[in-house]
């Protein structure tokens, strides 16, 4: 047998061989190809779920990396919990609560923890975390393999089901073209398994209330142990960040009258969004509780959010301890009460101002600290545009600015800086020079393999709104493709090489 190197595909391209086994022998080639049946797969490889769609994502890799900080959000994520942990007991209960809010009002940040007391609590939780301009997370075609990848995790009865549905039918699994609708999808990946399982591990029908008479009937039946503390709890953050508008209807038209049909069934859906028209139209219905988030964002959440942040500033930073010992208490309560009103009840507004405050004076070339910026934080016009204008107006003179932002924002699938400085075709280290000082309001990783990405999705409206952003808006719809390899206004997006549209 030759050790020489084989080229068995020859000039082949976007071929994908799976469990292939090659041989070379003097004379020739000798070539096994093994398929592995449906059947021998996990159900995993089976269903390919988006991995950080879920609350369980690396979130410094996968946004939006949101989290209540400690002692914050309390009443409002104990409302929320406190409904998912009832047992379904009336049949006009509702199943669904949407809980709305304006940009930056922390509506992920409280999934994310709604979903973690859930878990703490031995209560099974499915999510997806949708994401503008983040790949399939910023669609809904693959909502539903996603959510019974999790459910099966949880409830392993549903699994064969889930199988059983995926033989029957192997369209599921494959993308729109295929024919198959959103609601048949959630139909027979999620909600048929899920209500047989119930149906037969307790004998009740979905119809009817658990623990009623149809329940004491049925001999020898046990509970789903998975359900023993609460209903399954299903929670889809926000879904106005998905891209498929006429889906998303779809899918929510299909989720009430699958609870209408079965208004026993112990599952809920926890939804978060803005107000946007083709949602609201759907879920300001008899069957879907509402919650405005702005009822609960009060002065003394955020309170307790800046001395957190500030607290664990003041431990790591050396020059603000001196600071203190030298001039006492910083920020002065006066200083902080006036934070507090300046920012109005937004979270995301807190946090950017809090990252623009303690922005590093190696990092902006000024010797501005910390006690320095927190006058100008206060003289920043409120709301997050002013913020994001003066931010980046720090790296606006600096090489290659316009691409690398333009790159960033207009990307479907973020990328990590030596992705970015590979498509511009530049250094890396131009594109960190122009990132470093952006760290306020974007995501910078700490090595160059992690994706780049933003604090908040609103900074992407920002971006690609001339009358919000003006001059840099210019900047970057201005860019020229003969200046640069990634030219990414609207105009020249179809004469670009296919290489760059892939990442578009």
């Amino acid at each position: 047998m030759s050790n020489r190197p084989m080229n068995v595909l020859g000039r082949s391209q976007n071929t994908h061989v799976e469990n292939l086994n090659a041989y070379q022998v003097d004379g020739g080639y000798h070539v096994h190809a093994a398929q592995v049946r449906t059947e021998d797969k996990s159900l995993y490889e089976l269903l390919q779920p988006i991995e950080d769609a879920s609350h369980t994502r690396d979130r410094k890799r996968s946004p939006p990396d949101s989290a209540c900080a400690r002692g914050t959000r309390v009443e409002v994520v104990k409302k929320v919990t406190t409904w998912t942990a009832d047992s379904i007991s009336a049949g006009d209960e509702p199943h669904i609560l949407w809980m709305h809010g304006y940009v930056g009002s922390g509506k992920s940040a409280i999934s994310q923890e709604v979903c973690v007391t859930s878990e703490r609590q031995d209560r099974p939780v499915a999510s997806f975390f949708f994401f503008r301009n983040a790949g399939d997370r910023s669609k809904i075609w693959r909502l539903a393999t996603t959510l019974a990848s999790q459910m099966a995790d949880m409830i392993p009865e549903t699994e064969t089901l889930v199988r059983a549905a995926v033989k029957a039918k192997p369209a599921l699994l494959r993308q729109d073209e295929a024919g198959v609708s959103l609601q048949s999808r959630m139909q027979y990946l999620v909600y048929a398994p899920f209500k047989a399982v119930v149906q037969h591990r307790t004998g009740v029908r979905a119809s009817a209330p658990l623990g009623g008479p149809s329940e004491e009937a049925v001999p020898g039946v046990t509970t789903i142990p998975a359900l023993s503390r609460g209903p399954f709890l299903i929670v889809l953050d926000g879904l106005d960040e998905c891209d498929n508008k006429d889906e998303v209807q779809e899918l929510i038209e299909g989720m009430l009258a699958f609870f209408d049909d079965n208004p026993f069934i112990p599952l809920r859906v926890f939804i978060t969004s803005r107000v946007e028209q083709h949602i609201q139209s759907h879920l300001d219905v008899p069957g879907v509780r509402l919650d405005n988030l702005v009822d609960h964002c009060s002065d003394a959440d955020i309170t307790t959010f800046l001395d957190v942040l500030f607290k664990n500033e003041i431990r790591r930073n050396p020059v603000i301890r001196a600071y203190i010992s030298e001039h006492g208490e910083w920020p002065s309560l006066n200083d902080r009460r006036k934070l507090v009103q300046h920012i109005g009840g937004s979270f995301i507004f807190a946090s950017t101002v809090f990252k623009f405050i303690m922005g590093s004076t190696a990092e902006d070339g000024s010797s501005a600290t910390p006690m320095d910026r927190l006058p100008l934080a206060l003289k920043m016009n409120p709301g997050l545009d002013g913020l994001y204008t003066q931010t980046l107006a720090r790296s606006q003179h600096l090489p290659h600015f316009p691409d690398i932002i333009s790159t960033i924002a207009l990307l479907e699938e973020p990328l990590p800086t030596s992705g970015i400085a590979e498509l511009l075709g530049i250094s890396t280290y131009q594109v960190v020079n122009v990132l470093v000082n952006l760290q306020a309001i974007i995501q910078v990783p700490g090595t160059d393999d992690m994706p780049v990405t933003l604090f908040h999705t609103s900074l992407r409206d920002f971006l690609t709104t001339q009358s919000r952003s003006g001059r840099v808006n210019s900047c970057i719809v201005n860019t020229g493709y003969g200046r640069s390899r990634a030219t990414l206004n609207a105009n020249q997006l179809l004469h670009m090489p296919v290489d760059i549209q892939r990442f578009i």
